[in-house]
């Protein structure tokens, strides 16, 4: 009541009780899917905390706080075009913070900042592109067990990871990574420009430590996020972490829940449970391959 009360009161005659800057944490590997127990970092997990903090009308700015070590190409370039259109149409400024790392995907999305800021420790970079699988096909000589695929189309199994690899699959594999490169990296120079260095190795994969980064003109300098608001936009400046939805139980949720059967919204039968915990643990793999990229 004593804050629909205090909304009542026109700004000039309310005591300065700073302005209130939007936060959305944007950490994790980036990647389709998720569900109620892994929620995964992806447009629809994270698209409805940008809208809320976007909203808000008095905000001059939102965070971003930044931590990833990248995945899909196609969700990271997804979610920063939804940063930059949303910045665009409330007229916000975007401030990104690094973490721990924005590397690959997790970059692709920092750049979407009008401003990227980090920690001297932070890793930032690695633009590139990169697949990786495994080969099975001498295991299945091992256990007696024969491949068999029949397809239309001569190039319908490509990679097939029973099959010995061919030459061919992979320099088609390899083209289709350098279109993906092209774009990231038309991407960096569009939206950091000038401010990049000559450096050979800035598209080339590498990464570096924030404080390289600075001077690569990967990032725009070194800042921890709460004194750098407080700064700007006067001591009095609040910090409103925006989160998503939660569950009967307290659980956040992703942007999109799957797994629902009739009669019990959210919980799954056995088949389903274990397709799910099966399915979590390739997930954490991927993830953990991903962090370890960086030494993290």
């Amino acid at each position: 009541m004593a804050g629909v009360l205090k909304r009542l009161v026109p700004k000039r005659f309310r005591k300065d009780e700073g302005i209130a800057i939007p936060v959305v944490r944007l950490h994790g590997a980036i990647m389709t899917g998720g569900s109620q127990f892994r929620p995964a970092l992806n447009l629809a997990t994270v698209a409805p905390m940008l809208e809320k903090a976007f909203s808000r009308k008095d905000a001059p700015a939102v965070a971003l706080s930044v931590n990833s070590p990248g995945g899909s190409p196609v969700q990271s370039r997804l979610i920063y075009q939804r940063i930059r259109a949303l910045a665009e149409e409330k007229n916000k400024r975007v401030l990104v913070f690094v973490e721990d790392v924005a590397a690959s995907g997790g970059y692709m999305i920092a750049i979407a900042g009008d401003e990227i800021l980090v920690d001297p420790t932070s890793i930032v970079g690695s633009i590139g592109v990169v697949s990786g699988g495994f080969g099975f096909p001498e295991l299945l000589k091992k256990i007696g067990v024969e491949r068999r695929v029949y397809t239309a189309g001569e190039n319908k199994v490509i990679l097939d990871p029973f099959q010995p690899e061919k030459e061919a699959d992979i320099e088609y594999l390899k083209t289709l990574q350098l279109d993906i490169h092209k774009v990231f990296i038309d991407m960096v120079k569009a939206r950091r420009g000038e401010r990049l260095a000559e450096e050979e190795t800035i598209f080339s994969g590498l990464f570096w430590t924030g404080t390289r980064g600075v001077e690569l003109g990967l990032v725009d300098g070194i800042g921890e996020m709460r004194e750098v608001l407080k700064r700007r936009y006067g001591k009095n400046t609040k910090l409103e972490l925006i989160g998503g939805a939660r569950s009967l139980f307290g659980r956040r949720l992703p942007g999109v829940i799957s797994g629902e059967v009739s009669g019990a919204p959210g919980i799954g039968s056995g088949g389903e449970i274990a397709s799910a915990a099966v399915s979590g643990l390739a997930a954490s793999l991927e993830e953990r391959a991903l962090w370890s990229r960086y030494g993290l």
